[in-house]
């Protein structure tokens, strides 16, 4: 029986149930606590040292993340609060207020920005924070907007990719897939490639790739396939964003499995058993996942094969994973941010960022590590 704290929403053509995985295990007649991990003591082997933070408002109970454009910032709320931030300085270059509230975080290149409203519609913004064009797309947006190439490209949960023009909000192209019988109700990450192409995740254990001028499908690949006999058990969605290092880029699906293969064809060169809904980051040689247990573990990139798993984070609901340096950094729902050895999982150092959980992934950028977490405390660290 899986366990899972969370509250995972299905949806059943339409039909959205609401399920606390953690009430499983009572059902099965298990009076098991899915209880965090203590923290084991770390003497620190580096450290973030904090150059600045700034308050961008809650995003509970969503998971939003930030959006870079050169040396901007941009962020956003569940209420409906836009903002521009200074890279160096964190000081709010503007912030606007939406006409609603919001389901999603933002979408940038430094020209545009786009967010969008629990009621589909898409309020996009120039560099000055000046409103330009509002569209509804017709249906409930999970997903952040990826700004790239001239396009707005917009995923809504009906499975609909609607390329939408960044300047005046027409709509370019409309991507459509099928509907699955049973998916769960989340956000699927949109991996930006080169302003040319997205590669994002599917129901059903697939991840393909999207060219952002047309919305044609370049290739698509099955990670996974559905196992079990209940509906619920041959869940197997692809939900997190897949990551890419050189010309490898490697995807997991929930309760399914995590591959790695080649980006211009999307043939995988692996994969194996494993289910995480955070997805994957990369090193040259190495890829990381966290599953539903919070163990960590590090795959070798050409075949596969476990270097490492730490279990000493376990229910402790990790975020998405950064590689970057020497070193992994994850959140947790506590609010602290784990720095993880990328040779051997040796917990090297960890610092206290808040007391809200750390969904998205840190973001390193011009020689500083971005942290947010869903309580609305933006901070940048610079690794020392």
């Amino acid at each position: 029986m899986m366990e899972y704290r969370r509250v995972v929403r299905l949806s059943i053509n339409g039909l959205v149930l609401c399920l606390v995985i953690t009430v499983l295990a009572a059902c099965s007649g298990s009076s098991r606590v899915r209880k965090p991990a203590e923290l084991v003591t770390v003497s620190n082997q580096f450290d973030l040292a904090p150059v600045w933070s700034t308050n961008i408002g809650s995003s509970i109970p969503f998971n939003f993340h930030l959006a870079v454009a050169g040396d901007a910032i941009y962020a956003a709320s569940h209420r409906g609060n836009l903002t521009k931030i200074d890279m160096l300085t964190g000081g709010k270059l503007w912030e606007v207020t939406v006409p609603d509230r919001l389901s999603i975080g933002p979408g940038s290149d430094g020209r545009t920005t786009a967010v969008v409203t629990t009621k589909g519609t898409v309020y996009a913004y120039d560099d000055t924070g000046k409103p330009i064009w509002n569209m509804s797309v017709g249906s409930e947006v999970l997903s952040e907007p990826v700004v790239a190439g001239g396009v707005v490209i917009i995923r809504t949960l009906d499975n609909r990719f609607i390329g939408l023009d960044a300047q005046t909000g027409a709509r370019k192209w409309t991507y459509q897939r099928q509907q699955s019988a049973l998916s769960l109700r989340v956000g699927y990450g949109m991996l930006p490639i080169a302003n040319e192409v997205i590669v994002t995740g599917f129901s059903g254990g697939r991840f393909g790739m999207i060219a952002i001028a047309n919305g044609g499908l370049i290739w698509e690949t099955p990670v996974s396939f559905p196992k079990g006999f209940s509906e619920i058990e041959r869940l197997n969605d692809v939900t997190a964003k897949p990551s890419m290092e050189g010309e490898i880029i490697c995807a997991v699906s929930y309760q399914g499995r995590v591959g790695c293969g080649q980006a211009r064809t999307g043939n995988l060169l692996w994969f194996k058993d494993y289910s995480s809904y955070t997805g994957t980051a990369q090193s040259a040689d190495l890829v990381f996942s966290s599953n539903e247990k919070s163990y960590v573990t590090a795959f070798a990139v050409k075949d596969g094969s476990q270097v490492w798993e730490n279990t000493q984070l376990t229910f402790r609901d990790l975020g998405e994973p950064l590689a970057v340096g020497r070193v992994l950094l994850v959140g947790d729902a506590q609010g602290y941010v784990h720095a993880l050895s990328q040779a051997n999982g040796e917990m090297l150092a960890r610092i206290r960022h808040d007391s809200s959980p750390i969904s998205a992934a840190p973001i390193a950028v011009n020689g500083l590590i971005l942290v947010q977490s869903q309580g609305g405390k933006l901070a940048a660290y610079s690794p020392k």
